[in-house]
């Protein structure tokens, strides 16, 4: 599915008490990553969510900080952005895929919510339209699916 071709979602309703977010963000890319994060404060706004936000370096070191936050706790549910920009060489596919299976391990492993914002794209133009202040923002998109996430780990009461 195209970003241009997405459903418009409602944000979740939540039950019991505000959820604590955890952004994991590697701002490689800063205005890619702002607008993310912009489009995810809008949706988190709406369900009264709390943020904390930390920074990592890119976004090979997003799947190791989630493990750590992890551990920490503390928080309902754990929201990453990031962006990889296609170059000349290997490196693009190499990092895109470790970050994602890395994801993709502890979430299966842990059951924590997850909302998983990396933009893997062919050009910086691509990243900025998909993190602008409309309905087509990513990071928006994976807050919605990680309040969707802690709605369905309440009500399962996994947690």
């Amino acid at each position: 599915m195209s970003t241009v071709d997405a459903p418009e979602r409602a944000t979740p309703v939540i039950p019991g008490p505000a959820p604590r977010i955890l952004l994991i963000q590697a701002p490689y890319y800063a205005g890619v990553c702002a607008g993310m994060r912009r489009g995810a404060e809008r949706v988190l706004a709406e369900a009264a969510a709390s943020l904390q936000v930390v920074d990592v370096a890119g976004s090979f070191e997003l799947p190791a900080a989630l493990r750590m936050a992890i551990r920490q706790g503390g928080w309902d549910g754990y929201l990453l952005h990031g962006c990889v920009v296609k170059g000349e060489t290997d490196h693009y596919q190499f990092i895109c895929e470790a970050v994602c299976q890395g994801v993709m391990d502890i979430g299966g492993e842990t059951g924590v919510p997850l909302g998983f914002g990396l933009l893997t794209v062919e050009t910086l133009a691509q990243a900025e339209a998909r993190s602008a202040d409309d309905r087509h923002n990513k990071g928006a998109e994976a807050a919605q699916a990680l309040l969707g996430q802690i709605a369905l780990a309440r009500k399962w009461n996994t947690r």
